[in-house]
């Protein structure tokens, strides 16, 4: 199995080009993105989201993402994730400037500033942000059935959905599968032969197939390890 190659992940201050196109990528660690102006599209694994100065997103360990920056380009402010988080993914932040303005001394104290915030919505402007609300919520969607009842061609929901999530419907759907898996292996003790089949896997060595490239790990080495999921916890040896 090759390698699992994650985006390197930079905190600090972030100047993203305007009118440019971030292909999907993935990062190792979770962080969270505060922007100071400017504006962006990021599709991910949590939805899609358009962000503006004062939106700040969370990206958990391991999440994959596409950016398509607007035509003034964006100021990014990236912070650590801390360990406790629990609002939710997408988040207003009151003042961003005096988070940018702490974060110099302190990016850890500034990320504690998002804790008084309100939701930033998922876009559910075109049927691609539908399939993708669908395919989080049904790890057995059938994607042409759905694309008929939608009224489209297969081909075209395939083609369509790759371009703004910059992958496809049935690779989109295997990663949430996977990270739902991984959320129930580092939160519980179920044996893995259990739970792949309550993950909706064909047998162990599939999960592990799917485990270890979302995460560069096997999941037997995930279980020697206490790392939960919502944190910036270490990798497993």
């Amino acid at each position: 199995m090759p390698e699992t190659v994650f985006a390197a992940t930079r905190f600090g201050r972030e100047r993203l080009a305007a009118g440019s196109v971030k292909r999907r990528h993935r990062h190792e660690r979770g962080y969270v993105a505060v922007v100071l102006a400017g504006s962006y599209i990021e599709a991910g694994d949590e939805g899609r989201r358009r962000l503006g100065p004062g939106d700040a997103l969370v990206h958990l360990d391991f999440d994959g993402h596409l950016d398509l920056i607007g035509r003034d380009g964006a100021d990014v402010l990236n912070l650590p994730l801390p360990a406790d988080w629990s609002l939710p993914i997408g988040v207003r932040v009151p003042d961003p400037d005096a988070v940018a303005r702490i974060a110099e001394a302190d990016p850890a104290a500034a990320s504690a500033m998002l804790d008084i915030a309100e939701d930033v919505p998922l876009l559910q402007d075109d049927w691609p942000d539908l399939l993708a609300i669908a395919l989080r919520a049904q790890s057995d969607l059938r994607i042409a059935e759905w694309a008929a009842a939608t009224g489209l061609a297969p081909a075209t929901v395939s083609r369509g959905f790759r371009a703004v999530f910059g992958v496809s419907p049935a690779r989109y759907r295997a990663e949430m599968r996977a990270r739902r898996a991984f959320a129930a292996l580092t939160a519980g003790t179920l044996p893995l032969a259990e739970l792949a089949l309550a993950s909706g896997f064909a047998d162990q060595a599939h999960l592990s197939r799917a485990i270890a490239d979302l995460t560069g790990a096997p999941p037997s080495a995930w279980r020697r390890t206490s790392n939960p999921f919502k944190t910036t916890g270490m990798h497993p040896n």
